[in-house]
């Protein structure tokens, strides 16, 4: 077993993943840009939390931890869109902007506890 598969993050990030595609699978009225985005920014995040965590200095696992986190953002953003433009009902954004906002505040403890003081 990999270290990065110990990791609660990466658990919760892997599980939300899968939750995105099911939900980009089933839906047929996205559009292709912003399904691929999605599909993209989603999977960032479990990569990058996978990559960091080979990384032996903090500074360079911390830069990995900070993507990871950006696609957290990026994910919570798609989604709003998808909302606005009414693809994605009010109680799916609220549950995938919870995963999204959950993933990023783990993340923001992780960089945290490797930026020097």
């Amino acid at each position: 077993m990999f270290d990065f598969e110990k990791l609660d993050v990466y658990q919760k990030a892997k599980q939300f993943n899968k939750e995105v595609y099911s939900f980009l699978r089933n839906s047929k009225t996205i559009d292709s840009v912003s399904k691929n985005q999605l599909r993209r920014a989603s999977l960032s995040i479990m990569l990058n939390i996978a990559e960091g965590s080979s990384r032996f200095s903090k500074p360079d696992r911390r830069n990995f931890f900070v993507i990871s986190r950006g696609s957290a953002f990026e994910c919570a953003a798609v989604f709003d869109f998808l909302r606005d433009e009414t693809i994605l009902s009010e109680e799916e954004f609220s549950q995938f902007y919870g995963k999204a906002d959950e993933l990023s505040r783990m993340l923001f403890r992780m960089i945290g506890n490797l930026t020097s003081n």
